[in-house]
Protein backbone atom coordinates (compact mmCIF):
# COMPACT_ATOMS: atom_id res chain seq x y z
CA UNK A 1 0.00 0.00 0.00
CA UNK A 2 2.58 2.50 1.25
CA UNK A 3 6.02 2.43 0.15
CA UNK A 4 9.10 4.72 1.64
CA UNK A 5 12.09 5.06 -0.02
CA UNK A 6 14.82 6.66 1.53
CA UNK A 7 13.44 9.67 3.77
CA UNK A 8 14.57 12.55 4.90
CA UNK A 9 13.29 15.38 7.15
CA UNK A 10 15.73 18.10 8.34
CA UNK A 11 14.93 21.18 10.73
CA UNK A 12 18.18 23.01 10.26
CA UNK A 13 20.84 20.81 11.20
CA UNK A 14 18.35 18.33 13.06
CA UNK A 15 17.40 15.43 10.89
CA UNK A 16 14.28 13.98 12.34
CA UNK A 17 13.95 11.48 10.07
CA UNK A 18 16.96 10.69 8.22
CA UNK A 19 16.86 8.26 5.28
CA UNK A 20 14.01 6.33 6.53
CA UNK A 21 12.62 3.45 4.61
CA UNK A 22 10.06 0.67 4.71
CA UNK A 23 6.78 -0.91 3.03
CA UNK A 24 3.33 -0.86 4.58
CA UNK A 25 1.13 -4.10 3.34
CA UNK A 26 -2.16 -3.60 2.21
CA UNK A 27 -4.68 -4.77 4.64
CA UNK A 28 -2.26 -4.95 7.44
CA UNK A 29 -2.22 -3.11 10.81
CA UNK A 30 1.25 -2.14 11.27
CA UNK A 31 2.51 -0.86 14.37
CA UNK A 32 5.38 1.78 14.21
CA UNK A 33 7.14 2.34 17.62
CA UNK A 34 10.65 3.79 19.22
CA UNK A 35 11.32 5.90 22.30
CA UNK A 36 10.50 9.27 22.05
CA UNK A 37 12.56 11.42 19.40
CA UNK A 38 12.60 8.88 17.14
CA UNK A 39 11.12 10.80 14.18
CA UNK A 40 7.97 8.68 13.76
CA UNK A 41 5.32 11.69 13.95
CA UNK A 42 7.57 13.59 11.76
CA UNK A 43 7.25 10.43 9.68
CA UNK A 44 3.88 10.56 9.47
CA UNK A 45 3.44 13.80 8.74
CA UNK A 46 5.91 13.90 5.54
CA UNK A 47 3.35 10.94 4.83
CA UNK A 48 0.49 12.79 5.17
CA UNK A 49 1.45 15.72 3.19
CA UNK A 50 1.54 17.79 6.18
CA UNK A 51 5.32 18.40 6.32
CA UNK A 52 7.46 18.40 3.03
CA UNK A 53 10.22 16.16 2.81
CA UNK A 54 13.50 16.93 2.55
CA UNK A 55 14.69 14.34 -0.04
CA UNK A 56 13.15 10.78 -0.47
CA UNK A 57 9.85 9.37 -1.99
CA UNK A 58 6.80 8.42 -0.72
CA UNK A 59 4.69 5.63 -3.58
CA UNK A 60 0.82 4.71 -2.28
CA UNK A 61 0.31 1.77 -4.80
CA UNK A 62 2.90 2.58 -7.02
CA UNK A 63 1.57 6.21 -7.32
CA UNK A 64 4.14 8.77 -6.08
CA UNK A 65 2.69 10.88 -3.65
CA UNK A 66 5.59 12.50 -2.97
CA UNK A 67 4.65 16.18 -1.18
CA UNK A 68 0.96 16.15 -2.05
CA UNK A 69 -0.94 18.20 0.43
CA UNK A 70 -3.38 16.75 2.80
CA UNK A 71 -6.42 17.33 0.86
CA UNK A 72 -5.49 15.31 -2.11
CA UNK A 73 -4.16 12.75 0.18
CA UNK A 74 -7.46 12.54 1.86
CA UNK A 75 -9.29 12.28 -1.68
CA UNK A 76 -7.03 8.98 -2.02
CA UNK A 77 -7.94 7.56 0.84
CA UNK A 78 -5.27 8.66 2.96
CA UNK A 79 -6.01 9.90 6.11
CA UNK A 80 -4.33 10.42 9.66
CA UNK A 81 -5.63 11.04 13.32
CA UNK A 82 -3.31 13.16 15.94
CA UNK A 83 -1.90 12.34 18.88
CA UNK A 84 -4.33 15.90 20.17
CA UNK A 85 -7.81 15.17 19.16
CA UNK A 86 -9.08 18.05 16.35
CA UNK A 87 -12.73 18.10 17.23
CA UNK A 88 -15.17 20.94 16.77
CA UNK A 89 -15.93 21.34 20.34
CA UNK A 90 -19.38 23.44 20.18
CA UNK A 91 -20.64 20.87 17.71
CA UNK A 92 -22.19 17.94 18.56
CA UNK A 93 -20.83 14.33 17.74
CA UNK A 94 -23.09 13.97 14.93
CA UNK A 95 -22.42 17.16 13.31
CA UNK A 96 -18.60 16.39 14.07
CA UNK A 97 -18.81 13.51 11.71
CA UNK A 98 -21.00 15.19 8.85
CA UNK A 99 -18.60 17.64 8.66
CA UNK A 100 -16.15 15.16 6.97
CA UNK A 101 -17.26 14.41 3.54
CA UNK A 102 -16.43 17.17 1.16
CA UNK A 103 -18.11 18.28 -1.81
CA UNK A 104 -21.40 18.96 0.48
CA UNK A 105 -23.94 20.71 -1.32
CA UNK A 106 -24.82 23.32 1.87
CA UNK A 107 -21.41 24.30 1.24
CA UNK A 108 -22.67 26.52 -1.77
CA UNK A 109 -24.73 29.40 -0.86
CA UNK A 110 -26.73 29.19 -4.42
CA UNK A 111 -27.74 25.83 -3.09
CA UNK A 112 -28.51 27.10 0.12
CA UNK A 113 -30.78 29.42 -1.28
CA UNK A 114 -32.99 27.74 -4.01
CA UNK A 115 -32.12 23.95 -3.29
CA UNK A 116 -33.11 23.67 0.37
CA UNK A 117 -34.53 20.52 -0.28
CA UNK A 118 -32.31 19.03 -1.75
CA UNK A 119 -29.39 20.39 0.83
CA UNK A 120 -31.86 18.95 3.47
CA UNK A 121 -31.88 16.04 2.29
CA UNK A 122 -28.03 15.23 1.68
CA UNK A 123 -27.80 16.28 5.44
CA UNK A 124 -30.57 13.57 6.89
CA UNK A 125 -28.46 11.47 4.52
CA UNK A 126 -25.16 12.27 6.19
CA UNK A 127 -27.10 12.45 9.55
CA UNK A 128 -28.07 8.28 9.06
CA UNK A 129 -24.51 7.63 8.28
CA UNK A 130 -23.40 9.20 11.40
CA UNK A 131 -25.58 7.56 13.49
CA UNK A 132 -24.37 4.12 11.93
CA UNK A 133 -20.88 5.06 12.62
CA UNK A 134 -21.54 5.64 16.48
CA UNK A 135 -23.23 2.81 16.79
CA UNK A 136 -20.50 0.89 15.44
CA UNK A 137 -18.19 2.60 17.48
CA UNK A 138 -20.79 1.63 20.52
CA UNK A 139 -20.84 5.67 21.06
CA UNK A 140 -24.31 6.65 20.04
CA UNK A 141 -25.31 7.80 23.16
CA UNK A 142 -23.46 10.77 22.87
CA UNK A 143 -24.67 11.90 19.06
CA UNK A 144 -25.78 14.86 20.51
CA UNK A 145 -23.41 15.66 23.33
CA UNK A 146 -21.15 18.60 22.38
CA UNK A 147 -17.71 17.10 21.33
CA UNK A 148 -15.94 19.28 23.57
CA UNK A 149 -17.29 17.54 26.68
CA UNK A 150 -16.23 14.11 25.49
CA UNK A 151 -13.62 12.33 27.35
CA UNK A 152 -10.10 11.83 26.07
CA UNK A 153 -10.85 8.43 24.79
CA UNK A 154 -14.01 9.30 23.34
CA UNK A 155 -12.80 11.83 21.29
CA UNK A 156 -10.49 9.48 20.13
CA UNK A 157 -13.25 7.31 18.90
CA UNK A 158 -14.49 10.59 17.11
CA UNK A 159 -11.44 10.77 15.33
CA UNK A 160 -11.76 7.12 14.69
CA UNK A 161 -15.03 7.84 13.31
CA UNK A 162 -14.30 10.73 11.03
CA UNK A 163 -12.22 8.20 8.68
CA UNK A 164 -15.73 5.56 8.74
CA UNK A 165 -17.22 9.00 6.51
CA UNK A 166 -15.19 8.53 3.41
CA UNK A 167 -13.84 5.92 2.05
CA UNK A 168 -10.46 5.92 3.53
CA UNK A 169 -7.99 3.25 2.53
CA UNK A 170 -5.60 3.78 4.81
CA UNK A 171 -5.48 5.32 8.18
CA UNK A 172 -2.63 6.77 9.75
CA UNK A 173 -3.05 6.79 13.64
CA UNK A 174 -0.53 8.73 15.97
CA UNK A 175 -0.59 7.88 19.88
CA UNK A 176 -4.42 6.86 19.73
CA UNK A 177 -3.95 5.37 23.19
CA UNK A 178 -2.65 8.21 24.74
CA UNK A 179 -4.64 9.60 27.64
CA UNK A 180 -7.22 7.07 27.24
CA UNK A 181 -8.05 4.62 29.81
CA UNK A 182 -7.97 1.22 29.24
CA UNK A 183 -11.54 0.39 28.47
CA UNK A 184 -11.97 2.78 26.30
CA UNK A 185 -8.28 1.60 24.92
CA UNK A 186 -10.25 -2.37 24.62
CA UNK A 187 -13.12 -0.43 22.77
CA UNK A 188 -10.87 1.60 19.69
CA UNK A 189 -8.80 -1.39 19.56
CA UNK A 190 -11.77 -3.76 19.14
CA UNK A 191 -13.16 -1.04 16.68
CA UNK A 192 -9.67 -1.20 14.83
CA UNK A 193 -9.32 -4.58 14.22
CA UNK A 194 -13.41 -4.63 12.70
CA UNK A 195 -12.40 -1.76 10.43
CA UNK A 196 -9.34 -3.83 9.03
CA UNK A 197 -10.88 -7.46 8.65
CA UNK A 198 -14.94 -6.29 7.94
CA UNK A 199 -14.05 -3.05 5.31
CA UNK A 200 -10.36 -3.80 4.42
CA UNK A 201 -8.97 -0.47 6.11
CA UNK A 202 -5.21 -0.53 5.98
CA UNK A 203 -3.61 0.82 9.64
CA UNK A 204 -0.28 2.36 10.37
CA UNK A 205 -0.41 3.23 14.14
CA UNK A 206 2.56 4.73 16.47
CA UNK A 207 1.68 3.82 19.56
CA UNK A 208 3.92 3.06 23.21
CA UNK A 209 1.52 0.49 24.75
CA UNK A 210 3.06 -2.64 24.24
CA UNK A 211 -0.08 -4.95 24.96
CA UNK A 212 -1.77 -2.46 22.54
CA UNK A 213 0.46 -3.18 19.80
CA UNK A 214 1.03 -6.39 20.49
CA UNK A 215 -2.45 -7.13 20.10
CA UNK A 216 -2.91 -5.14 16.95
CA UNK A 217 -0.07 -5.07 15.14
CA UNK A 218 2.09 -7.15 12.65
CA UNK A 219 4.39 -6.51 11.51
CA UNK A 220 5.81 -4.06 13.77
CA UNK A 221 8.28 -0.66 12.87
CA UNK A 222 10.86 0.05 15.06
CA UNK A 223 12.60 3.32 14.27
CA UNK A 224 15.37 5.30 16.51
CA UNK A 225 17.32 8.60 15.86
CA UNK A 226 15.03 8.99 12.46
CA UNK A 227 16.05 5.49 11.07
CA UNK A 228 14.30 2.10 10.54
CA UNK A 229 16.10 -0.28 13.27
CA UNK A 230 14.09 -3.28 13.26
CA UNK A 231 11.25 -5.01 11.39
CA UNK A 232 9.47 -8.44 12.60
CA UNK A 233 6.59 -9.82 14.71
CA UNK A 234 6.50 -7.85 17.98
CA UNK A 235 7.99 -10.65 20.15
CA UNK A 236 11.04 -10.37 17.61
CA UNK A 237 11.26 -6.83 17.97
CA UNK A 238 11.25 -6.87 21.81
CA UNK A 239 14.22 -9.31 22.03
CA UNK A 240 16.26 -7.55 19.04
CA UNK A 241 19.25 -6.14 20.75
CA UNK A 242 19.66 -2.56 19.02
CA UNK A 243 16.10 -2.48 19.81
CA UNK A 244 16.51 -2.97 23.61
CA UNK A 245 19.52 -1.11 23.43
CA UNK A 246 17.55 2.12 21.59
CA UNK A 247 15.05 2.19 24.28
CA UNK A 248 16.99 1.50 27.39
CA UNK A 249 20.64 2.20 26.55
CA UNK A 250 23.75 -0.16 26.99
CA UNK A 251 24.24 0.18 30.73
CA UNK A 252 20.76 -0.89 31.01
CA UNK A 253 20.83 -3.69 28.83
CA UNK A 254 22.86 -5.25 30.95
CA UNK A 255 21.04 -4.82 33.86
CA UNK A 256 17.90 -6.63 31.77
CA UNK A 257 20.36 -9.23 30.27
CA UNK A 258 21.56 -10.22 34.15
CA UNK A 259 18.11 -10.16 35.51
CA UNK A 260 16.55 -12.10 32.80
CA UNK A 261 19.88 -14.58 33.57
Amino acid sequence: MIVVEDLHKHFGGFHAVDGATLKIAKGSITGLIGPNGAGKTTLFNVIAGVLPPTSGRVFMEGEDITGLPPHELFHKGLLRTFQIAHEFESMTVRENLMMVPGGQMGENLLNAWFRRRAVARQDAELAARADEVLEFLTIDHLADERAGNLSGGQKKLLELGRTMMVDARIVFLDEVGAGVNRTLLNTIGDAIIRLNKERNYTFCVIEHDMDFIARLCDPVIVMAEGKVLAEGTIDEVKNNEQVIEAYLGTGLKNKVKEGAA
